[in-house]
């Protein structure tokens, strides 16, 4: 398919004369850099990309991947990416970048290429903020349509929870509406079910009364970990939803860049974000400071417009793995499996960092039967994540990962947050992420609204 497109120029000419963005050919000088995604481990090799300018560009490149029997991926930032867009229409969408906030109505429209630090940055204007993940610099559309953890998720619920509608391509080419009155089958499979439906041009998300938040991140020796874990499973036992919280285990690599009592190091860190009364977020840190001083105590109040802190993550384009799972409990076994494998079982780990984040809350409140993600009564997450900078480093963390999991299995749930997997994984273990039934059910919407499949390069859902 590849071959016998690119040796005919005049199907791209003839989708160029269609639309107001670019048509890049393999061929032309910007292919290399138009293919990448965010993560550098993710290498694909398009047919043909479209960087689309508006929702009626993304439905003509539908319509001609049709015609022309070509599948069709889409990328955003490239954060997301679960199969590689080989011999595909690739459409980027990250000329689509309008962000518009009703302040009276407490509602952001925002358009399929904005990153969550925009949406952030004109909510706060109003006193009103998204519920955004850890990082400002991933894209709302793909990680809404995984589901969308964040740090305000135990207050207010997920991100795919707080959609009001959404704005879509389906595989006709048609830009529809979906929302629990119009199209609320497709509604009900976009939250959390990927994007295998269709394109998401748009949507419409809740905002909420957020400011200020008392947050911030506690390292103590790594040492510890043990007693770290066990104290933060008590801190949690009761905690209001007001605080949403993680522990882990960090080594930090040596990299040159990151200040000296950092590099090269491993640490017990414990992070939370407190969203209420900012008394009583600091009264909820006594737990730990009446317990044992760490070696750093960076929580206080900051600007929720700040939030980017509390996790740090990395901001520029790395080869990096992520796998993960719902854990059952957070039992002694438990914490001896995560924390002997986070800082090393015989020998250094591979550059992983192991964390545990406690859902619960408004999450699980949530009607299942109203949106296909799944898992909402597990509490714990357990998010894996390693830097990869060559192809055996990703095989080695493939491997280890998979020890500790193993090691984990009597305390897993069995189920996945599909946001923490990715690539083959992704692929495989799309039921484990969905409520019971889910994926039956999103099969059959996906066979009444994409019978060819052409969205395959999502979560993978066979109609």
């Amino acid at each position: 398919m590849f071959m016998e497109f690119t040796q005919i120029e005049s199907p791209w000419s003839e989708l160029q004369a269609q639309i107001e963005g670019r048509v890049i050919t393999p061929e032309d000088s910007g292919y290399d850099e138009a293919r990448l995604a965010w993560n550098r481990k993710v290498v694909q090799y398009p047919a043909v990309i479209v960087e689309a300018e508006s929702a009626q560009d993304v439905a003509t490149a539908v319509t001609f991947a049709r015609q022309h029997n070509l599948g069709v991926a889409a990328q955003g930032t490239g954060h997301g990416n679960i199969r590689p867009a080989d011999d595909c229409l690739l459409i980027l969408t990250r000329q689509l970048n309008g962000v518009l906030v009703d302040p009276a109505a407490q509602t952001a429209t925002v358009e399929a290429g904005v990153k969550w630090g925009a949406v952030l940055a004109a909510a706060q204007k109003h006193g009103l903020a998204p519920l955004l993940g850890s990082s400002p610099t991933v894209g709302v559309v793909g990680y809404t349509l995984g589901g969308g953890l964040g740090w305000l998720g135990r207050k207010y619920g997920l991100s795919a929870d707080n959609v009001l509608e959404f704005e879509l391509v389906t595989a006709d080419g048609q830009l529809r509406k979906a929302s629990a009155r119009e199209n609320s089958d497709l509604f009900w499979g976009l939250r959390g079910g990927g994007g295998s439906l269709g394109i998401v041009t748009s949507l419409t998300i809740r905002l909420f009364p957020v400011t200020e938040v008392y947050a911030g991140n506690l390292y103590y020796p790594a040492h510890m970990a043990r007693e770290v874990f066990r104290h933060y499973r008590a801190w949690i036992a009761n905690a209001p939803d007001e605080l949403t919280s993680s522990v882990l285990v960090m080594n930090y690599p040596p990299f040159p860049e990151l200040p000296d009592f950092l590099r090269g190091q491993s640490f017990a860190i414990v992070r939370g974000c407190y969203a209420g009364d900012i008394a009583a977020g600091e009264a909820m840190l006594r737990h730990w400071r009446d317990w044992q001083l760490p070696l750093i105590d960076d929580f206080k109040t900051i600007p929720f417009s700040q939030a980017a802190v509390i996790s740090n993550d990395p901001v520029d384009p790395m080869p990096a793995f992520n796998t993960g799972a719902w854990l059952r409990e957070l039992s002694d076994e438990a914490i001896e499996a995560v924390v002997a494998y986070g800082l090393g079982t015989g020998g250094p780990s591979p550059l992983i960092f192991a964390e545990v984040r406690h859902a619960g809350g408004a999450i699980r409140r949530v009607d299942p039967a109203t949106a296909v993600f799944g898992n909402r009564d597990a509490e714990l997450v357990l998010s894996l994540v390693g830097v990869t900078p060559t192809p055996e480093a990703h095989h080695q963390l493939v491997a280890y990962t998979g020890q500790l999991k193993e090691a984990l299995r009597p305390y897993l749930t069995g189920g996945v947050y599909m946001n923490f997997l990715e690539g083959a994984e992704s692929q495989q273990r799309i039921r484990d992420g969905l409520v019971p039934g889910g994926y039956d059910q999103l099969s059959r919407v996906k066979a009444q609204t994409d019978p060819a499949n052409l969205f395959r390069y999502s979560f993978n859902v066979s109609g």
